[in-house]
């Protein structure tokens, strides 16, 4: 199974994502990021994780431009902020992210949140003249896959109901100690790929006892035991770090395999190391 991260998850589309990537959350946009995705590469990395709100597509693009790998060996991943929803505005912000990242295509697409404030049939209207953009955007060939990120199974119902072409992803909070059981489960059941932000409890995880304990049997990090979990749950990861011993870590997670009582074990860790931002209760 995935004997490298470079390999991954076959989309909807037929499309692979890699099943672990770079994220760039709060990365500063500069010739550090450029040189951060650099080192990730060479390690092997095939998939950098950015969004317009993140500040940081322009380095994002200079760093693909520029790493020596032709275009179509990696996979670049950004996301529509939330004031940039309904139709027009989305295209319009697509085309904004397509100049800061100045690459030939994007390979996934995603809608940051669901924004479900105020009346539902209101974000519900929003969000659906928003996945239309985002539908015309991948028919015109400048993204390969489209999809959504935080959407829980309230959020996909509507957007489903009048879509025509599925999410192929949904981006969502996944870890020991937080699954998001029933939105996983909802989407697997539809073929939507999930792929886990935070996947290690933005570093909460790496003093948990459980974790360190099983961690310990396998001689493996409790980082590369949190990732490998994720993998063999079909979930691809996308852990931040700027630390080039940290990514050769986090991307060497082929040579063990979790057993089914340790992963029944973490799969039945109560909740914990959750960031606290409901898609349901955030103010952005």
């Amino acid at each position: 199974m995935l004997p490298s991260i470079a390999n991954g998850f076959a989309l909807a589309n037929g499309v692979t994502i890699p099943c672990i990537g770079l994220g760039t959350w709060q990365v500063p946009d500069d010739n550090g990021l450029v040189n951060v995705i650099h080192n990730a590469i060479e390690l092997g990395y095939r998939h950098i994780d950015t969004a317009h709100i993140y500040g940081n597509e322009r380095s994002v693009g200079k760093a693909v431009r520029t790493c020596g790998l032709p275009r179509n060996e990696l996979f670049v991943t950004s996301k529509l902020w939330n004031t940039d929803r309904g139709y027009k505005s989305a295209l319009d912000a697509f085309n904004r992210t397509m100049d800061l990242l100045d690459i030939e295509y994007l390979d996934l697409y995603l809608m940051h949140w669901p924004a479900a404030r105020g009346e539902a049939m209101t974000w519900q209207s929003i969000n659906s003249g928003t996945w239309r953009a985002f539908e015309d955007i991948y028919a015109s060939g400048r993204v390969r896959a489209i999809g959504v990120s935080n959407f829980l199974v309230h959020h996909l119902v509507p957007l489903l109901a009048r879509a025509k072409i599925a999410p192929m992803v949904n981006q969502l909070e996944f870890h020991p100690g937080y699954m998001q059981q029933p939105t996983v489960n909802f989407c697997k059941q539809r073929g939507i790929q999930v792929t886990a932000w935070s996947p290690l409890g933005r570093g909460a995880l790496i003093r948990h006892p459980l974790l360190t304990e099983i961690a310990a049997k396998y001689n493996v990090t409790v980082s590369q035991l949190a990732l490998r979990w994720c993998l063999q749950h079909g979930i691809a990861a996308l852990p931040k770090s700027l630390n080039i011993e940290h990514q050769r870590t986090n991307s060497e997670l082929f040579h063990f395999h979790i057993a089914p009582e340790d992963m029944q074990r973490l799969d039945s860790m109560p909740q914990c190391c959750f960031s606290g931002l409901d898609p349901d209760h955030v103010t952005f």
